[in-house]
């Protein structure tokens, strides 16, 4: 039951670091608050096998506090790589345009 509370808080924390991060128009509306809630159940998964108490405080914020790192981390790197891309193919693109 705790993984499905888990799963929806990295979600959350995903849809936020949407919204709350720069060029969201470069990359889908799902991608990042999925991959919150990947984020959040793998690091969730594993602090369990290290041994963390489901019931104990530290799992929660290691899980939420690592969720938004990650995911502020792959929304800002996302977003600078998909401009670049963009303005490099821009270039390239309008390079060998003939102009009339």
């Amino acid at each position: 039951m705790e993984l499905l509370f888990v799963v929806l808080g990295g979600a959350i924390l995903g849809l936020a670091a949407r919204y709350l991060l720069p060029r969201r128009h470069t990359h889908g509306a799902v991608l990042v608050p999925a991959l919150g809630a990947a984020a959040a159940s793998v690091i969730w998964v594993v602090l369990t096998w290290a041994g963390l108490a489901w019931d104990g405080g530290w799992i929660w914020w290691i899980t939420l506090i690592g969720t938004a790192v990650v995911v502020a981390v792959t929304d800002l790197l996302l977003g600078r790589l998909r401009t670049a891309s963009d303005e490099r193919l821009l270039h390239e693109l309008s390079r060998g345009a003939v102009a009339r």
